[in-house]
């Protein structure tokens, strides 16, 4: 189940509400003796994580959760670099589980959220790696509490919920804090191995251009980002609202002229990016590449804030 991006938080006495975690969707299944944890995109993560499946050894067996994998900095807040490097932060990665979907082979998506909240919390094996995501029941405690630590954001949830797999209904809905996302990769421009990233964002099934990204690659990183589409080139532009006709007020526009020194990809790659803000014309200012995603696929990203 997706959350909804929203512009005010959801408020009412039939909503509730979690931290935002920034980390790795997961869903773990129990079933004949054995724990498997999946991502979002159904990648089977057990040689990365075995760690995690170890701590919900003792899960009741036909049991599905559904959770963040997070890494933990010194000052207690999910860093998704961290994450990453997971070989080295293991004793600091932790998997906050936020619902179940199955318990003992009984299916309980139809159930309100409240309901499966509370058979979570019997069930749930308490360590060093697991934990219950934090639930509170006022907007305004929870928004105070994430702007004094420096956090992401909230989602919020109705209490009466049922879980709707791969929807993006609203009854779960997400609150920024800070301005950054996912987005996709769609080309990119001459350097070695790039000067910078062309990324967008899906509007229906129309591939949107929102901006260049050159900031906040490290050589490793850079690399890294090279590999995955290098051999991705394609004759085509992906974006729809391209070319533009004007190169724009801070000159990040793509005129036909600019797309000629552009090189395209199968937009495939996904990426988080941070940024000051979004233009008028949808488009973004002041861009930081922050990480890989390869978690996410690539048709849910869409604009957030």
């Amino acid at each position: 189940m997706d959350c909804l991006p929203v512009s005010t938080v959801p408020e009412g006495p039939e909503w509730t509400y979690e931290i935002k975690l920034d980390g790795y969707r997961l869903e773990a299944v129990k079933t004949k003796g054995k724990v498997t944890v999946y991502s979002r995109r159904r990648n089977i993560l057990d040689a990365k994580f075995g760690y995690i499946t170890e701590a919900l050894d003792k899960l009741p067996d036909e049991t599905v959760l559904d959770g963040e994998l997070v890494a933990v900095d010194e000052e207690g807040r999910s860093n998704f670099n961290l994450l990453q490097n997971f070989k080295s932060a293991q004793t600091k990665i932790h998997y906050y589980a936020f619902d179940v979907l199955v318990h003992r082979g009984t299916l309980l998506t139809e159930r309100a959220l409240d309901e499966r909240r509370a058979i979570l919390a019997k069930i749930l094996p308490r360590n060093d790696h697991i934990s219950l995501s934090v639930v509170g029941r006022s907007a305004g405690q929870m928004l105070t509490f994430v702007k004094e630590h420096g956090l992401e954001g909230i989602i919020a949830k109705r209490a009466d919920s049922v879980y709707e797999p791969g929807k993006r209904s609203g009854l779960w809905s997400k609150y920024r804090i800070n301005l950054g996302q996912e987005f996709v990769i769609g080309g990119y421009t001459g350097g070695n191995p790039f000067d910078a990233l062309i990324v967008g964002f899906y509007r229906g099934k129309e591939l949107m251009f929102a901006g260049r990204v050159r900031a906040g690659f490290v050589p490793a990183a850079r690399r890294e980002v090279f590999a995955k589409i290098k051999e991705l080139k394609i004759p085509k532009c992906p974006f729809a609202n391209l070319p533009e006709r004007e190169p724009g007020r801070w000159g990040q526009g793509l005129t036909a002229e600019k797309m000629k020194s552009c090189i395209w990809v199968k937009p495939q790659v996904v990426v988080r990016i941070d940024f000051a803000e979004w233009t008028g014309a949808d488009k973004l200012r002041h861009t930081k590449f922050v990480a890989m995603r390869d978690d996410k696929a690539p048709r849910r990203v869409v604009r957030e804030t």
